[in-house]
């Protein structure tokens, strides 16, 4: 594999703190381009900085995909720091582990501001530069689930429905301006997202340990 196939190529990546956003932000600098990282905790983002073989290469841009009142003034700034976004690489999202008897209406809703408002918000923000330049790539990292609902992922799994519905509507309205849209649906990974995951407490102790039995053997 060549390591510099994204030489002059500027990647935004989101959720870059941990997990499979950290490690593309690595392995995208490893490979010649320039990276603008972001997630909410600024420290996190600094370290990584620091340890892409060319930390002149990457920008770090704080940020919560759920302020989407900010989701202009972020993609401004995103674009100042090299000048264009190449490939927008939608990785943020948080998860979720509870029954739906058990999931609230308010816990629905900060999935989908998270893992499907938050990401609609900074793609169309984004989107009148792509056209102007005459391209772009918009990469939404997603899952198994956005295809298939599962046991313990009701809201999660809606959100990743949802981001297929309107990424494959883009990339019908918009492939002759040269937008692609690449929809990455990996399987199981161990990444923080399953132990943050939002989760009911009801039932006890034995009951959790159940639900997070049953989630594993589903590999969700």
């Amino acid at each position: 594999m060549s390591k510099s196939r994204f030489r002059g190529k500027v990647v935004w990546v989101t959720g870059a703190s941990s997990g499979i956003g950290e490690a593309l932000a690595l392995q995208l600098v490893g490979e010649g381009a320039r990276v603008v990282v972001s997630a909410r905790r600024a420290e996190l983002l600094e370290k990584l900085q620091a340890r892409c073989p060319r930390p002149e290469d990457v920008a770090v841009l704080p940020m919560d995909v759920a302020r989407t009142d900010l989701a202009k003034r972020h993609v401004e700034q995103a674009l100042a720091a090299f000048g264009k976004i190449d490939i927008m690489l939608h990785n943020a999202g948080i998860g979720q582990r509870s029954l739906v008897a058990e999931t609230s209406l308010e816990e629905d809703r900060r999935l989908m501001e998270v893992n499907y408002f938050g990401v609609v918000a900074l793609t169309k923000a984004l989107l009148p530069e792509m056209k102007a330049r005459g391209g772009g790539h918009f990469v939404v990292v997603s899952r198994v689930t956005g295809y298939v609902g599962t046991p313990f992922r009701s809201g999660y799994a809606a959100s990743k429905h949802a981001l297929h519905g309107f990424f494959e509507s883009l990339r019908a309205e918009s492939h002759r301006d040269g937008i692609a849209v690449t929809m990455v649906c990996p399987g199981f990974v161990d990444t923080d997202i399953a132990t943050k995951a939002i989760e009911r407490a009801g039932g006890g102790e034995d009951a959790q340990r159940e639900r997070r039995s049953n989630a594993n053997k589903h590999g969700i």
